[in-house]
C-alpha cells in the first residue's frame, strides 16, 4: 500500500537541480544584515508561480508566505534565516562570492532547503489538513531579526496560531545525517565591551602617562582564568575577546584601549554571575593600575530551547524520512546562538541540525560555518526539503487537540 508521503524523498530528488541552482545563485549575492534587497528579490522570484499568499517586512527584508491546504487545520511554521557575514571567502567553490560577504553559514541552503518544501507541500496540497506559513527572516547573524519580524506582526498575521515551529540549520556531519536534542540545544548570547582609561602621553616616557594597553593585555588574560576557575564546567561559560583596540600613532600613548567579547551561557545562573564577577574583576585590575574601566553588557539572544515532545517528533520523522541510523540525539547543547530561540519562546518546536560536509571532506577537519574555508554539499537539498515538508505535513496531521507523539506513517 503507498502511503501519502512515502514518496517525498523520490519528489525531493525531482526538484534538487533546481534547488541547487538557486542556492549557488544565492551563494554569489551574500548580503549582511536586515536589508537584503537582492535575497529578498531572489527568493520570491523562486516561490513566484505558487499559490502561496506572501508578504513582505518593512523593517527588514523579510518574505513570509502561507500555503494554505485544501483541508481545514492549524497552521505550523516553517522558518529560514537569510544573511550572509563580512567574511572575505575563500572556499575555492566555482561559484564563490565576490563582493566581501560569504554565506559560512549555509544560510543559502535553508534558503533553498525552504523554498523545496513550498513546492513539495504544493504537490500534496489537496492532502494538507491546515496552513504552513514559510518564514525567510533576515538578520540572525547579530541583528535579531526573529525579533524584528516578531515586533512586525509575524505570528498574528498567520491564519492560525502556530502549533509548531520548526527549523534546520546545516552544519559539519555526514551528509544527509540529523541531530537535535530536548531543552536547551543553544546557548544565549551577550557582548561585552571594555574601556580602560588611563592618561596619554609620549611613547618614550610611559612613566609619565597612565598607559590603558598593558592594563587592558591584564584584562584579557585574567577573564579566561576567571571563566576556568569561577564557573563550573556542567553551567558552561564561554567568554571570546574578538576586538582589541588602541591608539593611532606609535610614538603615542593612548587615553583609552578597548576590547570586544562574546559570551554564551546556558543558564540565566551563570549569565548573573559573569555579569557580576567580570566588572568586577575588571574594574579591579584597571584601579591597580590607576586606571579606571567601563563595563558594558549587551543581551543579544536567549538560550534556544526546544520543546520536547516536538523533539521527539522531529526525530521520528527524521529516522522514518532519513533512516534511524543517520538521526541522533546530542548530549550536550552547542554555545553557539540563534534568534530561532525567539519563536520557541512563544511557538513549542524544535531546531534542528543537517549534517552537510561534503563528501571528501572529514566532518572531524573540516572548515566549519563562519570559517572563510567553509564549504557545503548541496546535493542534501533533497533531504532538506523533504524533511522539512514531511515535518509540517505530519505535524498538521496530528492538528491542534494534542501534541504529537512521532511521526505518523
Amino acid at each position: 500500500m503507498t502511503r501519502p508521503w512515502d514518496e517525498l524523498r523520490q519528489r525531493a530528488q525531482v526538484h534538487l537541480p533546481g534547488l541547487v541552482a538557486l542556492r549557488r545563485h544565492l551563494h554569489t549575492i551574500p548580503e549582511v544584515g536586515l536589508d537584503l534587497p537582492r535575497t529578498q528579490t531572489a527568493v520570491l522570484a523562486a516561490l513566484d508561480g505558487l499559490p502561496l499568499d506572501i508578504r513582505t517586512g518593512t523593517a527588514c527584508s523579510s518574505v513570509v508566505a502561507v500555503l494554505t491546504g485544501a483541508r481545514p487545520g492549524p497552521a505550523v511554521l516553517l522558518r529560514a534565516d537569510m544573511d550572509a557575514l563580512p567574511v572575505r571567502e575563500e572556499s575555492g567553490e566555482p561559484f564563490a562570492a565576490t563582493n566581501g560577504n560569504m554565506h559560512a553559514c549555509g544560510h543559502d541552503l535553508h534558503m533553498a532547503g525552504l523554498v523545496g518544501a513550498a513546492r513539495l507541500l504544493n504537490e500534496a496540497r489537496s492532502r494538507l489538513c491546515g496552513s504552513v506559513v514559510f518564514v525567510f527572516q533576515p538578520g540572525e547573524e547579530g541583528y535579531d531579526g526573529a525579533q524584528v519580524m516578531l515586533d512586525e506582526g509575524l505570528l498574528e498575521s498567520c491564519p492560525e496560531p502556530p502549533v509548531a515551529a520548526y527549523a534546520v540549520h546545516v552544519g559539519p556531519g555526514r551528509p544527509g545525517t540529523l541531530w537535535t536534542r530536548p531543552d536547551v540545544i543553544l546557548a544565549g548570547m551577550s557582548e561585552l565591551t571594555v574601556e580602560v582609561r588611563g592618561r596619554g602621553g609620549h611613547g618614550s616616557a610611559p612613566h609619565r602617562a597612565a598607559d590603558p594597553v598593558p592594563v587592558l593585555c591584564e584584562i584579557v588574560g585574567a577573564l579566561q582564568t576567571y571563566v576556568t576557575r569561577r564557573h563550573s564546567v556542567f553551567d558552561p561559560v564561554v567568554l571570546t575577546v574578538t576586538r582589541l583596540r588602541a591608539g593611532q600613532a606609535l610614538n603615542v600613548i593612548p587615553d583609552t584601549a578597548s576590547l570586544g567579547a562574546t559570551v554564551r551561557t546556558l543558564s540565566e545562573a551563570a549569565s548573573r554571575a559573569v555579569r557580576s564577577g567580570v566588572t568586577e574583576l575588571v574594574r579591579s585590575i584597571a584601579q591597580a593600575h590607576g586606571a579606571q574601566a567601563e563595563v558594558r553588557f549587551t543581551d543579544r539572544y536567549p538560550v534556544t530551547r526546544n520543546d520536547p515532545a516536538e523533539t521527539a517528533f522531529v526525530s521520528e520523522v527524521a529516522a522514518r524520512l532519513l533512516g534511524s541510523d543517520r538521526v541522533t540525539t546530542r548530549h550536550d547543547p552547542l554555545m553557539g546562538s540563534e534568534d530561532f530561540a525567539r519563536v520557541l519562546e512563544r511557538v513549542p518546536g524544535a531546531l534542528a541540525f543537517l549534517g552537510t560536509t561534503p563528501p571528501n571532506l572529514d566532518p572531524a577537519d573540516a572548515p566549519d560555518v563562519h570559517s572563510p574555508h567553509a564549504r557545503f554539499a548541496d546535493d542534501t537539498l533533497a533531504e532538506h526539503a523533504a524533511l522539512l515538508a514531511r515535518l509540517a505535513a505530519d505535524r498538521l496531521a496530528v492538528g491542534d487537540t494534542g501534541r504529537p507523539r512521532g511521526g505518523r506513517a
